[in-house]
């Protein structure tokens, strides 16, 4: 089935779906310069006719992700464990549920395992009651699983051979606004682990928050939403980091068009153009599609750098509404392999900007790859993203092998990489035609970033004050910095020096 076909068929479902008009310099993407690019084919060997599904995917994989039978199953991420076991968490219920889809406020927390990341997953445990989880590992290898409105945590380390009973206690989080608004309430938060072991999290209204320890109080550091600057109906966003930067997806449910972001801290973001996913485009081995009509929950499961080798999704053959209990309609967890990307490092010392004449960068070599005999050099573009997105950026001019790296080095010219660029972005192909991709390393850039916030403006002995809090890795130098009081009025302040964590109460001029 074609594209096109998927798509007209989808739309001939009277589904409540709004088709977004796309930018129209997104049709001079190259190959690459989308998100969407990346993924790869559906795991699985078992195709069949199944007992469920929209015509479309009656044939599907069954022995991918997690699918039984007389349940809806929805949500879900991995965790490995130390014996190389998968571990998902997932919610579901009773597909015969009254109401059908819509039983799922009454969802319920379930532990699968698998030997294969791909699957097929098996149920093992029920752990509580709850809805669209997302599980995370604590510094002390607990494993927190959270639900709206609250958590469980795991009291031991079950992703090792720990072999004591393992218990599921509830909890709730403490979170602090610090003034702020909280944009559309705290649910379908997201988690990702930061490089001094603390966590950040972004909330579905796409508010960024800070806790120290993963459990403890969580501190709001943003008033506006970190979404792209469109129309469009947001939610079940995932935040993820690799040893370079954070990534964040953020999905338009009634679009049906997710967005893709990068963050150097986690906080300031920039949006790259293309679709990160949509409809119908998962993908067999021999390029047959299975199109789900609704993808939602984007999980990411990332290697020992970081870098995304599977996405799982939430996914639904039909309309939420149309799912009623007893009929041929329901829900299950698939995953779909990616092209993860490759290991780069730029050589260059000192800052690149438009007067580079030269760029070096290292191709890294890794146990599957081979960059002196794989890649095509010919192929390759190197620059920022605005650039290389478009079939532009530098050149490779010549090669040399270090080991088992490959080390290229480019003509500077039209690379625009600035003064505010941290991951410079590689385009190609291999000799086989296969899209190579990454992003590299600047040897100049702190990735330990300060990061500086202020309350909302509040009054204390009729003066206006603020609290301002370094929630970066780094120790900020005194320095002007910009707050808003009550009003909204831009007021200029001095911060003195704050080690990470550190806060300050200053009152406004």
């Amino acid at each position: 089935m074609t594209f096109a076909q998927v798509l007209l068929l989808c739309l001939g479902m009277n589904a409540q779906i709004e088709e977004r008009p796309r930018p129209a310099e997104w049709e001079k993407l190259v190959p690459g310069g989308r998100y969407m690019d990346r993924f790869d084919t559906m795991p699985g060997e078992q195709l069949v006719a199944a007992h469920w599904g929209a015509e479309a995917v009656r044939t599907r994989l069954v022995d991918n992700g997690l699918e039984v039978e007389d349940m809806s199953i929805w949500g879900g991420n991995i965790l490995q464990g130390a014996d190389g076991t998968y571990h998902m968490f997932v919610c579901g219920w009773p597909e015969h549920s009254r109401g059908g889809h819509s039983f799922w406020k009454h969802s319920t927390v379930f532990h699968a395992t698998s030997h294969h990341l791909g699957g097929p997953y098996r149920i093992q445990e029920s752990i509580g009651k709850g809805h669209n989880p997302e599980a995370y590992l604590l510094p002390n290898g607990h494993v927190v699983v959270y639900t709206i409105d609250g958590y469980y945590e795991s009291t031991k380390a079950i992703l090792t051979d720990d072999a004591t009973p393992n218990m599921w206690v509830f909890g709730q989080y403490q979170f602090d606004a610090r003034g702020h608004r909280i944009i559309e309430g705290l649910s379908n938060l997201t988690f990702c682990r930061r490089s001094d072991s603390s966590y950040l999290m972004v909330c579905r209204g796409g508010g960024v928050w800070i806790s120290e320890h993963g459990l403890g109080k969580w501190s709001q550091l943003t008033s506006e939403r970190i979404y792209p600057p469109v129309k469009g109906e947001f939610e079940d966003p995932v935040v993820w980091r690799d040893s370079i930067q954070y990534h964040l997806i953020v999905n338009d449910w009634l679009g049906r068009i997710a967005w893709y972001e990068r963050s150097l801290d986690g906080l300031h973001w920039i949006v790259e153009p293309g679709e990160a996913y949509t409809h119908g485009f998962s993908r067999h081995a021999d390029g047959a599609v299975e199109p789900w009509f609704k993808y939602e929950r984007p999980k990411v499961f990332q290697d020992e750098y970081g870098r995304v080798i599977q996405m799982n999704f939430a996914v639904i053959d039909t309309l939420k509404a149309e799912d009623k209990p007893h009929d041929t309609h329901s829900s299950k967890n698939i995953c779909i392999s990616m092209n993860k990307g490759l290991l780069l490092e730029v050589l260059n010392t000192e800052p690149i900007d438009e007067r580079t004449r030269k760029i070096e960068l290292r191709i890294k070599g890794e146990a599957d790859f081979h960059p002196a005999d794989e890649v095509d050099v010919k192929s390759l573009l190197f620059g920022s993203y605005k650039e290389v997105n478009y079939g532009r950026g530098c050149r490779a001019v010549k090669t040399r092998v270090e080991g088992n790296d490959l080390v290229v080095t480019f003509n500077g010219k039209g690379s625009g990489i600035d003064a505010d660029e941290w991951a410079p972005k590689l385009l190609g192909r291999n000799k086989s035609g296969k899209l190579l991709w990454g992003y590299a390393k600047l040897p100049y850039v702190n990735y330990r970033p300060v990061m500086l916030s202020a309350s909302a403006a509040y009054t204390k002995d009729g003066k206006e004050m603020v609290d301002v809090q370094n929630f970066g890795l780094s120790s900020s130098p005194s320095q002007d910095f910009k707050v808003k009081n009550a009003k909204g009025v831009e007021k200029t302040i001095l911060v003195p020096e704050l080690k990470p964590y550190e806060e300050v109460t200053i009152a406004l001029p």
